[in-house]
């Protein structure tokens, strides 16, 4: 049997508040950043995942270790809520993950950039021979 696990921290962050989106499904573990600028209601929270969960921006999977399967005693899954509740800010795999996005994304925009470069170059020369090509019909 397949189970997976999503866990979503709102915290602020001076000067926005943040939604750290993490799950795990499968033995992989991804996690997304969400800006929400002012503070957001539970429900803004809840429809705005409704609305956007396709589209999410989610970080590379990372492999996770496999998810226990037993059942756990009622008041120690009450003090792990609490705990889980606590304000404590993002774990340590959410930041490397989110850490290892942000590399991706920069890495993606730099080719980008370059290839922009490139192209730019090439057009520039293109136009250059050609303007060359035109001074030396007219003699």
């Amino acid at each position: 049997m397949e189970t997976g696990k999503a866990v979503l921290t709102v915290l602020f962050e001076d000067p926005f508040w943040i939604g750290v989106y993490e799950r795990e499904w499968d033995g992989r573990y991804e996690v997304c950043k969400i800006t929400f600028g002012a503070e957001p209601k539970d429900y803004e929270v809840y429809d705005f995942l409704l609305k956007n969960w396709k589209h999410l921006p989610f970080s590379l999977p990372v492999k996770a270790a496999p998810m226990a399967e037993h059942a756990v005693n009622p008041k120690r899954l009450q003090r792990e809520i609490r705990r889980a509740t606590r304000p404590a800010g993002v774990g340590t795999k959410a930041r490397q993950a989110l850490k290892l996005q942000q590399e991706q994304r920069k890495a993606e925009r730099t080719e980008r950039g370059r290839e922009h470069r490139d192209a730019e170059k090439d057009r520039q020369y293109a136009l250059r021979q050609e303007k060359r090509r035109q001074k030396h019909r007219g003699h």
